[in-house]
């Protein structure tokens, strides 16, 4: 269950329109490694991997996926208001436009539609975490990508951060295969079965470094199987 803010995670202020660069930015809502596919991703990994910790984790950034789903649609959204015609023919903006005026739809920059065979849900310990932190990779290069192209600096900003944020959850999967965790075990008899006989040092708050201290308390907070934002 989620308590929904009505606001934004960053705040989202763009004041002139760019509809070629709103077809950009767009992938990152439903491309190969936008925001849509993540929160799916995370949100349903969590339900087989079997420590509470990791599905506090899953959860956590599922939710702040969602988050940033939000404000990459405010994005494309405010890059194409109040576009004249010829504003939209001449961004090659048109062939989107007929199907979908300027309502926010999931596609990447090529107009295809959102498909989740972009993501894998293995029910595999191991093969999901790897598969998180590839995705968080592919999608800080995307936001690259999209930088590359970005002048407008009420675009920029939003994106600096978005990508930031890509990075801070990669180091979180990082911590997670890193601190204990030795193998896959779906269905363990022994709850500490597939540990180390060191402390699992996940947490649905985040980490202070690979060392082994964790910023907040992982234990009280993982059986709560938070939905807490990073």
């Amino acid at each position: 269950m989620w308590s929904y803010e009505k606001r934004l995670q960053y705040p989202v202020k763009v004041k002139t329109p760019n509809p070629a660069l709103a077809k950009l930015i767009a992938t990152q809502y439903g491309g190969p490694n936008g925001e849509l596919g993540a929160s799916l991703r995370y949100l349903s990994q969590r339900y087989t991997m079997p420590y509470p910790e990791l599905k506090a984790i899953l959860t956590d950034i599922g939710t702040e996926e969602l988050a940033h789903l939000e404000m990459v649609s405010a994005l494309v959204y405010q890059l194409t208001r109040n576009l004249t015609p010829e504003q939209i023919r001449a961004a090659g903006y048109d062939a989107y436009f007929v199907d979908h005026t300027t309502a926010v739809y999931p596609v990447d920059a090529n107009g295809m539609p959102f498909n989740a065979q972009t993501f894998a849900v293995s029910g595999d310990t191991l093969t999901d975490l790897h598969e998180d932190l590839a995705a968080e990779q592919k999608a800080r290069a995307t936001y690259d990508n999209i930088l590359r192209y970005a002048d407008d600096p009420d675009v920029r900003d939003v994106i600096q951060f978005l990508r930031q944020r890509e990075i801070v959850h990669y180091q979180r999967f990082g911590e997670a295969k890193q601190t204990g965790w030795n193998g896959p075990a779906p269905f363990p008899k022994d709850p500490d079965a597939g540990f180390s006989k060191r402390r699992p040092l996940y947490s649905s708050f985040g980490y202070k470094n690979f060392s082994g201290r964790v910023t907040r308390n992982a234990r009280a907070n993982s059986r709560k199987f938070s939905g807490v934002m990073v």
